[in-house]
């Protein structure tokens, strides 16, 4: 009969339909009414009031950027390549700066942005994944990072600078013996609360990026040092901010800006190779791996790699195993450190 189907391409329909993953009665049931797609400037500001703090700042330049330019236009509307110009925008006008890798950190960055807004705009079922164009655009690959280990001629160079000019030199030296002993990140730092320091086990509580938070072993004399800046610049308050000014005003990041732009005027490689606070952390973590191994190392730097839950299960270490390498790194007893000497060990 004219007009009739096989069986033959009734079961290619069928198959067809279900590797679509639609049931064919779903073929005569009501149409779905799915919610209007929001424009841009209207959704922008749903997403920044549900992230964290810390992924609003990190997206917050990106997030304008896309609505700057396509502030009334719906989110189905732009193409996966659309957004890749965008990406390239970003790349070409970023901020030249010492260590600079040619913009690909923008181009990451905006990408990352804009997938985040998509993939909350697929979570409140305004798109679909099929119609996520983010989810098409690719970042571009990581370079590896040219941060390392800072020799111990050169960690002597930095302190001496930091303690010998400058207009708060106990501020600066302080600084820099936190994240040598603690290889924290500055966020970490400048998170620190009065009530953050025990000073009978010699922790400090860190609060750090991705709302991760850890109790990390100090040395007794550092313990001294934060107590005494409490006390002396004002910081009284339980949740107050712990790290300050003399005249008592919370300190920023740019005094970790103003800090390695100093040291660098009087310690000329400082300047050239772009060393920062993260180079700290380097090197710490760096000497930590090397005397007492990966898993403690792991420890001390606080990372928590799900991917890597199984194995770290068996090699995860313990506040009592940091706080023993912070005892062989610094030369001082610690109260939560084992028995067993560092010499013996090795």
């Amino acid at each position: 009969m004219i007009g009739s189907s096989s069986t033959a391409e009734l079961d290619a329909a069928r198959l067809l339909l279900a590797k679509m993953g639609i049931d064919p009665a779903e073929l005569f049931a009501a149409p779905v009414v799915r919610p209007e797609v929001p424009t841009f400037a209207e959704y922008i500001p749903v997403v920044a009031a549900a992230v964290s703090d810390s992924t609003r700042r990190a997206y917050s330049s990106y997030w304008k950027r896309l609505e700057q330019h396509w502030g009334s236009r719906r989110l189905d509307e732009p193409t996966p390549t659309e957004l890749k110009q965008l990406a390239e925008e970003a790349k070409a006008q970023a901020l030249v700066r010492r260590n600079s890798r040619g913009g690909r950190s923008a181009a990451e960055n905006f990408v990352a942005a804009a997938r985040c807004l998509y993939r909350h705009a697929e979570d409140d079922g305004v798109i679909s994944e099929g119609g996520n164009p983010a989810r098409k655009v690719a970042k571009p690959r990581r370079l590896p990072s040219t941060r390392r280990a800072v020799h111990d001629v050169g960690l002597a160079e930095i302190n001496e600078a930091a303690a010998t000019t400058g207009d708060d030199p106990e501020l600066d030296t302080l600084l820099l013996r936190l994240h040598t002993e603690t290889a924290c990140r500055r966020g970490g730092a400048l998170n620190l609360r009065p009530r953050d320091l025990d000073s009978v086990q010699c922790l400090i509580y860190l609060r750090e990026k991705d709302g991760a938070v850890r109790w990390q072993p100090v040395s007794p004399t550092l313990m001294g040092y934060l107590l005494a800046h409490a006390e002396q610049r004002g910081a009284t308050h339980p949740e107050g901010q712990l790290l300050r000014y003399r005249h008592g005003e919370p300190i920023t990041k740019r005094r970790y800006d103003h800090l390695w732009d100093r040291i660098g005027r009087h310690v000329p490689w400082v300047r050239t190779q772009g060393v920062s606070t993260h180079w700290l952390r380097h090197t710490t973590l760096t000497w930590v791996e090397r005397n007492f191994g990966y898993a403690i190392a792991h420890a001390y730097a606080g990372h928590h790699d799900a991917s890597d839950s199984a194995t770290t299960t068996y090699v995860k270490a313990g506040l009592a195993d940091i706080a023993t390498a912070l005892a062989a790194l610094t030369g001082e007893a610690h109260p939560l450190a084992d028995g067993t000497s560092w010499e013996a060990r090795s």
